[in-house]
């Protein structure tokens, strides 16, 4: 889910958020990951058709991209006009690319779906010397720089080894049976697979830094409120069915299991350490929270530091972050990534 490619340019595309003023015809962009597979479900349930006609949209599509990364390129070259990311991704693909994108939804964040395995050691001191196996300049990277902060270690401490997240599980697994000291910093599913390791030791994992690993979805901050509320209100009605100890949220959970890949145990296993915000008066209070900026303050400088501005960028500075309270962080000239709560705090209210 959280592979980062970055985007040394700003994105220069005539046709980007024409989608937005075309008429009544809406894409959005998801994939597949346990905050985001209720996406599967307000599609194949008809929720999203019936909040698009409250609100006089022809059709929203919810399009499902197998890619993460490719599902956020294609959003910021204007063939979306939202799609699902964490806020870091948020942060350096369309944001930095240029692209004027609010954070329309908070969806969850990761309460242990990311984490630090080791074998033959106990604690996050004992990556010191290793090689560690992670793909770099993701999320699970931000974890680690914030773990290894924490313990008073840098990344020069250790050889970090760029690995795919589709071979990662298998080589640790490898290096384990084979007696080596093997590391690895990951997400679900793999971060599951590893762990069960016999030897293996988790010493580090997301619910360590809550909140800040944070799933969402962007959407053009110029697209019309119509499709805001639409798309909000669509995603609550599902949260409420998926909450509830009904036979319809029962079979809500199963579809996005079948939807995941997985079986009913495993999603609802990930589900455990995915902290939902199944109340929208819940997720706004998030968004509102000075932790937020805290957290956002962490991600912009990981991302300079890392090169995900782009070679040309002179400070962190380069792109603006606002907040629901209006404040900013960064260049208030070039506002591009916006946490908004008016339309969770309109879903709470119950005004759509």
């Amino acid at each position: 889910m959280k592979k980062i490619v970055f985007i040394l340019t700003l994105v220069v595309i005539t046709g980007i958020g024409l989608n937005v003023n075309a008429g009544q015809k809406y894409k959005i962009a998801w994939s597949h990951y346990t905050g985001w597979e209720p996406w599967a479900y307000i599609q194949e349930s008809g929720i999203i058709d019936k909040w698009a006609a409250k609100y006089g949209i022809d059709k929203i599509e919810i399009v499902l991209i197998n890619d993460y990364i490719e599902s956020i390129n294609m959003y910021t070259a204007g063939q979306f006009d939202g799609c699902v990311m964490t806020n870091m991704d948020g942060l350096t693909i369309p944001a930095v690319g240029g692209v004027d994108s609010t954070v329309l939804i908070v969806g969850d964040f990761s309460n242990g779906n990311d984490g630090i395995v080791l074998v033959k050691g106990k604690s996050v001191k004992d990556l010191k010397g290793r090689k560690v196996r992670i793909v770099e300049l993701s999320v699970s990277h931000y974890l680690l720089t914030r773990a290894l902060e924490m313990n008073g270690l840098t990344e020069r401490d250790m050889t970090l080894v760029n690995t795919s997240d589709a071979d990662i599980a298998g080589l640790f697994i490898t290096e384990a049976e084979k007696g080596r000291k093997a590391a690895v910093c990951t997400w679900n599913p793999p971060l599951i697979q590893v762990r069960n390791v016999k030897g293996a030791s988790m010493v580090f994992d997301s619910s360590q830094i809550p909140g800040e690993i944070i799933d969402c979805l962007v959407v053009r901050t110029n697209a019309p409120d119509n499709l805001k509320k639409a798309l909000v209100g669509a995603w609550y009605e599902a949260m409420t069915i998926m909450s509830s100890r009904t036979k319809k949220g029962k079979e809500a959970v199963r579809i996005m299991a079948k939807a995941a890949g997985g079986t009913l145990a495993e999603f609802k296993a990930q589900l455990k350490t995915t902290r939902m915000f199944y109340l929208p008066a819940d997720a706004a209070t998030f968004a509102k929270s000075k932790q937020l900026k805290k957290t956002m303050e962490y991600v912009r400088t990981f991302s300079f530091d890392h090169g995900l501005y782009g070679e040309g960028a002179p400070d962190k500075n380069l792109v603006g972050i606002q907040f629901p309270d209006g404040s900013v962080i960064g260049d208030k000239k070039n506002i591009k990534l916006r946490f908004n709560a008016s339309f969770m705090n309109m879903a709470a209210d119950g005004k759509l």
